[in-house]
This record gives structure tokens, C-alpha cells and sequence, in this order.
């Protein structure tokens, strides 16, 4: 329902905004901008963005399906349970919803979006069963809804698809800056709601994985903005991120044949649902683009980045940045919404320019907080989320703060 008043918001307040300039400064050939580029927008949405993103998805999906039988979720669950068995101490030993949440975290971390949701659903689910309270949030169920809000996940496979599509010259130069910046939006979200519940983070179990990848990262991130110049930080992104992908693709190959899976099979079995889901995005593509347009041609997204702006300007702070903030404003509420923003900035101002960067940084760098707190409540009944939601904007806040940071040091 909230994406229904943002649409409609959307044509309404463009529409106003164009009525108000033919009445207050004439202008004759606002409308004449508008219905043009509602036009524009639907032909852009189809033939430029969804069917072109079809062949990409395509390949992806039959990659990841060839990881998933090749046992990339259980390896990947087997490494990360001991760490969850810390963080969710009300959860007792052996208890299903412990194997539900790490299959579920394990599927969103290689990018398996189909296979993340039943698994979160299920964890959900599980941890209902032992909330005592079944008209409101556990803990757990709190700690599990903020670190999913936080968006962790290795695999980009839907920004990297769209700006191949859209013609970057290295479409992966964005995943290790949005690596950087999810993760500190996990990391905040995770020590936020540790202290708020009491959990202790002086485990050595826990001081070992996020004091061990936060090094790690932070080490790498320093290493580059103090010795190393503009050009060879965007080098080094550049082999990194081709490197890993190239590596994950090879693993997912050499572990299909070691497990004897059928891969060419299992290939084809994945990629099937590559056309479908570039048919599925075209309505809310169509519709967000055409609504963004209206607000654009219409003047009023550029008022609103100019306020923005302004802002920035006046704390004494570099505003080369905002024109992306639509994206980061959007996310939170509507994954197909911050998407088109995406898209519309990269259109804008290049795919390959700084806004265009880091606005596929800020889509990646959370998830849809109010989606996933009506989807993952509202399956189990949930009427009180308690301090989920704050929690939630929390860890976006952190991760709309990191995309900003780390885009300027890889791409300003």
C-alpha cells in the first residue's frame, strides 16, 4: 500500500509542480515535457533496460543454480553456524529455526534471492515457536528481521547486470565498494541490537569474525586512500572484483563435478527463470520510470536534489553526491523504486560517472526494511515489531553513510 501512495504521490505532486509553472512563469512546454517523457521512460524500461537485462540474468542464474547444487549454501551455512549460535543465544542448541536462518542468511550472502525467502519464511516461522509472546517481536526474531534489513550480500547480480546493460566499461567496479558498505551496515546492525539485548560481543567467537573481517576490509580500505592514487584504486577494483567473481564461478564448476551434478543440466535448469524475471520487472519498471519522469521533466526531483544540496553546501561539506540520495530516500521502501532511481541517476549522469557509481553503491549497500518487516511479520502474525523498525533505519543510515564514504574514495 505505501508504494501505491508513493506512486500516485509521484504524478501527483509532478503534475501540480508543471501546473504551477505554466500558471506562475508560462511556460507552455512543461506538459509537452512531461507526456514526451512518459513516452521515453516505457520505451527505455523495455527494450533498453528488461530485455537486454534478460541475457544477463540468464547467464547468472543458471551460474548460481549450478553453486547451489554444487552444495554452496551448506558449505557456506557450515561455516558461518557457529557464529550464529552466538548471536542468537535464546535460540536453543539443535533447534530448527537455527538451521532455517543460516540457509537463509547463506542463500542472501551468494545472492540466491529465490532460495533466501522460503529459507527466511521458515526461520520465521521457527522462531515463533518458541516467542512467548505471539502478538509481538522476540529478540531473536528482532536480531534476525535488522541483520536482514542490513542487506549482506557478495553477489550484486542485478546491479552488475544493469550496468552491463547499460554499457559500463567494467560493470563489477562496484563490488567492492558495495561490499564495504553493506557490511558496515551489517556490522552496525548486529552490535545495535547486541547491546540492546545483551548479548555479549567479547565471545571470542564473535570478536573473531567481525574484528577479523572488519580488519580485514578496514585494512584494504585505509591501505588504498593513503598510498595508493585514484587510478591504481580503480585498477585494483577492477582485477579484485573479476578476479573473485572468475574464482566463484570456478568453484561452483569444480564443486558440481566433484558432487557429479549434471552440470550443463542443472545450468539450464537455473537460467529458465533468467527470461522470466526480466518479464516480471517490466510492470513495476514501466510504472516507477514513467513516475520518475513526471517528477523530473516536471522540475521537482531536481528542486529536491538542489535542496539537498544547498544543505550540504552550507555545512561546508562536498555535495557532489546528492543527486544520488533519490536512490538511498527510495530503498527503504520500495525495492523496484530505488532500482528505477538507480537507473534514472545513471541515466542522468552517466553509468560510468561518480552519481552513477554511487547510486548502484547505495542500492546495494541495504535491503527493503519496511518490505521485509510486513513480509517476515506479517507471515507469522506479528502485531508489535517493538524496536525493530528503528533498528532497521539504524543499519540503513549506516549504509547510506558508508556508500558515500567509500565512493569517494574509490570513484571522486
Amino acid at each position: 500500500m505505501a508504494l501505491s501512495y508513493i506512486w500516485s504521490g509521484f504524478f501527483l505532486v509532478g503534475f501540480a509542480a508543471a501546473l504551477a509553472q505554466w500558471l506562475l512563469m508560462g511556460d507552455v512546454e512543461v506538459f509537452k515535457r512531461i507526456v514526451e517523457g512518459t513516452f521515453s521512460a516505457s520505451k527505455i524500461a523495455v527494450m533498453d533496460i528488461a530485455l537486454p537485462l534478460a541475457g544477463v540474468m540468464t547467464l547468472w542464474l543458471g551460474l548460481l543454480n549450478i553453486g547451489e547444487k554444487a552444495g554452496a549454501i551448506e558449505f557456506v551455512a557450515k561455516v558461518i553456524g557457529p557464529f550464529f549460535s552466538r548471536i542468537f543465544p535464546q535460540v536453543p542448541r539443535n533447534h530448527p529455526a537455527s538451521g532455517h536462518m543460516v540457509m537463509n542468511f547463506s542463500a542472501n550472502f551468494l545472492g540466491l534471492d529465490n532460495a533466501a525467502t522460503p529459507f527466511g519464511l521458515k526461520a520465521m516461522e521457527s522462531l515463533q515457536s518458541i516467542n512467548p509472546h505471539k502478538d509481538e517481536a522476540s529478540d531473536p526474531q528482532i536480531m534476525f528481521l535488522v541483520l536482514q534489513t542490513s542487506g549482506l550480500t557478495f553477489i550484486p547480480l542485478s546491479i552488475i547486470a544493469q550496468r552491463a546493460i547499460m554499457g559500463a566499461k567494467d560493470p563489477s567496479d562496484v563490488f567492492l565498494p558495495i561490499l564495504v558498505a553493506t557490511y558496515v551496515a551489517t556490522v552496525v546492525a548486529l552490535v545495535s541490537v547486541a547491546i540492546r539485548q545483551r548479548i555479549n560481543l567479547w565471545d571470542r567467537v564473535i570478536v573473531g569474525w567481525v574484528g577479523g573481517i572488519t580488519a580485514t576490509l578496514g585494512g584494504m580500505v585505509w591501505y588504498m586512500s593513503n598510498y595508493m592514487s585514484r587510478p591504481e584504486i580503480e585498477l585494483f577494483s577492477k582485477v579484485s572484483s573479476n578476479v573473485v567473481l572468475a574464482s566463484i564461478i570456478t568453484a561452483f564448476l569444480i564443486g558440481a563435478l566433484r558432487r557429479r551434478v549434471n552440470v550443463f543440466d542443472a545450468f539450464i535448469e537455473g537460467a529458465k527463470g533468467g527470461i522470466q524475471t526480466s518479464l516480471t520487472i517490466i510492470p513495476y519498471l514501466v510504472g516507477m520510470l514513467v513516475a520518475i519522469s513526471v517528477l523530473r521533466n516536471s522540475g521537482v526531483l531536481n528542486f529536491v536534489v538542489s535542496g539537498f544540496t544547498w544543505v550540504f553546501t552550507q555545512l561546508g561539506w562536498n555535495s557532489d553526491f546528492t543527486p544520488a540520495l533519490p536512490t538511498a530516500l527510495m530503498k527503504p521502501i520500495s525495492g523496484s523504486g530505488a532500482r528505477a532511481m538507480m537507473i534514472d541517476a545513471m541515466q542522468t549522469y552517466g553509468v560510468d560517472s561518480f552519481v552513477g557509481r554511487l547510486a548502484c553503491v547505495l542500492q546495494g549497500a541495504t535491503d527493503t526494511t519496511f518490505y521485509i518487516i510486513a513480509l517476515y511479520f506479517g507471515s507469522v502474525n506479528i502485531k508489535r515489531a517493538r524496536y525493530a523498525i528503528g533498528y532497521g533505519m539504524l543499519a540503513d543510515l549506516a549504509g547510506v553513510i558508508a556508500s558515500v564514504w567509500i565512493a569517494y574514495i574509490f570513484f571522486h
